[in-house]
């Protein structure tokens, strides 16, 4: 397991900038997020997790966690760009009090997520159903800290 590194070198190394808060963009991402988090649980209630959708369920989980992040990113003037900016998006977590396990499996996430766009890797129904938990325990979470 390779260690997520901290914030603060994505600020040294200008991954991560200060710019003016951003309150329209946080909320349009805040809303963004809760649409998208409030529909697919309907997609889960409705047609379960299973081996022909847990790749979007996994895709979608992932977003939805990092517009949350970036929302609380921008809300505390705080933006990144290029690349590496996932990953620092990623450490932000823990500025958040999420725990290094919650920041780790967050991680591995936006790991095996490049792996769907980039190289068409598929994810199986335990993976999603994992990825889906996780989700559901941190986006209060999160949710909160807008």
């Amino acid at each position: 397991m390779r260690i997520v590194k901290n914030f603060e070198y994505f600020i040294k190394v200008r991954i991560v900038k200060t710019q003016k808060v951003d309150l329209s963009r946080t909320n349009f991402l805040i809303n963004e997020s809760g649409k998208s988090y409030e529909f697919l649980k309907e997609m889960v209630n409705a047609f379960g997790i299973n081996e022909k959708n847990s790749s979007t369920i996994v895709k979608t989980c992932y977003d939805i966690i990092m517009e949350l992040t970036r929302a609380i990113m921008l809300k505390n003037g705080l933006n990144s760009s290029g690349r590496g900016a996932h990953e620092a998006e990623i450490s932000y977590l823990r500025e958040v009090g999420l725990s290094e396990t919650d920041v780790q499996f967050a991680d591995s996430l936006r790991y095996l997520r490049n792996g769907i766009l980039y190289y068409g890797k598929k994810f199986d129904e335990e993976y999603a159903k994992k990825t889906f938990d996780f989700l559901n325990k941190i986006y209060p979470k999160l949710r909160i800290l807008k």
